[in-house]
């Protein structure tokens, strides 16, 4: 295999047009000594091809366009284990094989229970065990090395927090909101008096003085009744078109007349209203930072990968 590769490698160096023609069929990319098969694209891309086939069953150009995304995708992937594994062998790492022997066992106990059940799941694979081993050592390596290249800690400083806070306050937005009990009476038909007349019988008792919670306890029918008809705080633009008409000119504990709906009637309290506004940075910050971590790691990556590349032979065919 060593000498294929070997081979294959000083053909594309030596002959170009000629190794293109010999090998496209079959490789797709080479780096430093090793080859990516078409075969092994498409292994990696498989859970992603099989979602796309579902998903876009019915639009075969859009799913034959995400299918070669994916490929792509998944080449990229492939090229960067290839760079990363490459880079383990020349910069003088070492890796006693009985952390493999551990990580071995550990997968095992993990996802077959014992070697017999995985033997079995590996014939009938066609994968040896030493196969399966060697791409154990090959995913211990490359995740120890991201860890150590990308995952490693980041400091998100308040600063750089702050800064991207005051920069992006339309992610942060929030509509007109409007904290609501609701007692909901479901209408069996278009004309159903009798809901109409319950709902206009309740809404009388509360205007007397009867308790808005006690009645939504009693007689809501909606999916909050056994919170009392507690909506909790919800934007105004997430209501129903009815709703937000009734519930605009209430002040805060005030009840609305029935509302009256294709499919329901709804007596409404208004209990607090927020005007439209940013989400506080404290109650932001960690999603925040999050998102400033992700963009470093992917940059750091970035920097990484691209340094690996600039020292090792790559060729797509």
């Amino acid at each position: 295999m060593k000498s294929f590769r070997f081979i294959l490698v000083l053909a594309t160096l030596l002959a170009p047009a000629v190794s293109r023609a010999a090998v496209a069929d079959g490789i797709k990319a080479v780096v430093n000594a090793s080859a990516i098969t078409f075969a092994e694209v498409e292994d990696q891309a498989r859970p992603a091809a099989d979602a796309l086939r579902r998903q876009f069953a019915s639009q075969p150009d859009v799913f034959q366009q995400k299918l070669n995304e994916a490929l792509n995708d998944s080449l990229e992937i492939l090229v960067e284990r290839q760079l990363i594994l490459h880079s383990f062998d020349t910069e003088g790492y070492k890796l006693p094989e009985s952390v493999i022997d551990e990580a071995v066992q550990e997968r095992i106990r993990d996802k077959f229970g014992d070697r017999v059940t995985l033997m079995k799941t590996l014939q009938a694979q066609g994968v040896t065990f030493e196969q399966f081993r060697k791409q154990m050592r090959e995913q211990y390596i490359e995740s120890a090395l991201r860890n150590q290249n990308v995952q490693r800690e980041i400091i998100i400083s308040p600063y750089k927090v702050e800064n991207f806070y005051l920069a992006n306050q339309a992610k942060f937005a929030v509509d007109d909101q409007v904290k609501l009990r609701m007692i909901v009476f479901p209408k069996t038909s278009a004309d159903d008096t009798n809901a109409v007349k319950l709902a206009q019988e309740i809404a009388v008792k509360i205007k007397e003085g009867a308790s808005f919670v006690e009645m939504a306890t009693v007689y809501s029918q909606g999916s909050q009744q056994h919170q009392a008809g507690d909506w909790g705080w919800i934007e105004t633009g997430k209501l129903r078109k009815e709703l937000a008409e009734a519930a605009a000119p209430l002040a805060p504990g005030q009840t609305s007349e029935v509302i009256n709906t294709d499919d329901s009637l709804y007596l409404m309290l208004v209990e607090e209203k927020k005007p439209a506004h940013a989400k506080p940075l404290a109650d932001v910050r960690g999603e925040i930072e999050k998102s400033l971590r992700v963009q470093q790691q992917a940059q750091l990556q970035k920097q990484w990968i691209d340094g690996l590349k600039k020292k090792t032979f790559i060729r797509y065919f």
